[in-house]
């Protein structure tokens, strides 16, 4: 009976220890190794705009995007796609459509020369992170410079500012982004010798620069710079500052001195004001005063050592991913400029527009 009882305690140990192994030996298998998704971005916009002119045959506010009149127009469809694993990341973003395609300057006529083209890249470059705080990045990139982008996403106002227009949309260089903590960082690179271009006119001899500063929860502040003998120079000032839960207020200065061999440039400032009504409602304005500098270099805007300034009002309606966005305008010259309806000219121009905006 002892022998049976020696027996099966025996058996018993054996068979617990086995089944001890075999789950230290499963807890050894690592389990693989997960890949990050890619992540699709983008938007598609539409707008109808009329100029108080009546007038077809003219841009009367020759800022960027929206010139149409009376019409039911396109924006853009703008798709991206990022992806980062491990240090490395990339981001690639194509924009079809007018408001996504190379831009080009009004005529003497008040017309534009369009690009043949309507396909736009907006973003194309990798990153790699050195350390936890400093991150290189090459490639053709939105400009760092100014309060306003190309993609309608990314703006309150769907009309754009004479400041945006006159300033850089992209930058194709190497940079690098040193952050000393949440409230501040430092970037710096070197950047083709023209804006706006993936290939350089001649070499890679514009410095960029960026001062970012959280002062306190809530406003965050760029302090922007960007110069070069091809490109001329360009001191920037971008500021966001939450004040309370429904009012946002914005700024943008900037002031811009002509390439080498030539003279003029322009400076001013806008001021953007944002308050939330209601969940699905903001009101915001956009107030703006731009001066060109006197000098022979081509700006769009008013003659030279002339000025403009512009009011414009916008409600973004939500719903979803969809914003709608009503808006009314009003520019207001130094000089006779514009086009009235009768054809003369006068110091004020006025539009209106409705766009449709879908973010995904």
């Amino acid at each position: 009976m002892k022998k049976s009882l020696l027996f099966l305690s025996l058996l018993t140990s054996v068979s617990l220890l086995s089944q001890a192994q075999d789950t230290k030996d499963t807890t050894k298998v690592a389990a693989p190794a997960e890949v990050p998704p890619i992540t699709v971005f983008g938007s598609v916009d539409a707008y109808y705009k009329y100029d108080f002119s009546g007038l077809k045959s003219r841009v009367n506010i020759p800022t960027s995007f929206a010139n149409e009149q009376n019409s039911i127009s396109l924006g853009m469809i703008d798709v991206g796609l990022k992806k980062k694993v491990g240090k490395a990341s990339f981001l690639g973003e194509l924009s079809f459509g007018p408001r996504g395609q190379a831009q080009s300057l009004p005529t003497a006529a008040g017309t534009y020369d369009e690009v043949n083209n309507s396909f736009h890249i907006q973003n194309l470059y990798v990153s790699y992170d050195l350390t936890d705080k400093l991150n290189m990045t090459a490639g053709y990139m939105s400009t760092f410079v100014g309060y306003e982008v190309i993609s309608p996403v990314g703006n309150f106002n769907y009309s754009t500012s004479y400041l945006f227009t006159n300033g850089p949309f992209q930058n194709a260089g190497l940079k690098a982004t040193y952050t000393f903590s949440d409230k501040v960082s430092l970037m710096a690179g070197i950047f083709n010798d023209k804006w706006n271009y993936y290939q350089s006119a001649k070499k890679v001899n514009t410095f960029g620069a960026q001062l970012m500063v959280v002062p306190v929860t809530g406003w965050t502040a760029y302090l922007n710079f960007i110069g070069g003998a091809e490109s001329g120079t360009e001191v920037d000032l971008t500021t966001n500052y939450q004040i309370t839960t429904a009012f946002k207020l914005g700024l943008n200065a900037a002031t811009f001195s002509a390439p080498s061999g030539t003279s003029g440039g322009f400076s001013g400032v806008a001021l953007y004001p944002q308050l939330a009504v209601s969940p699905i409602v903001t009101l915001g304005l956009r107030g703006e005063y731009f001066k060109t500098k006197s000098g022979d270099y081509l700006t769009v805007g008013p003659a030279p050592g002339r000025s403009v300034t512009g009011l414009t009002a916008t409600a973004n309606i939500h719903a979803g991913p969809l914003t709608v966005i009503p808006e009314v305008r009003l520019d207001h010259n130094q000089d006779k400029v514009f086009t009235a309806s009768d054809h003369s000219l006068t110091q004020s121009a006025s539009q209106f527009l409705i766009a449709a905006v879908y973010a995904f």
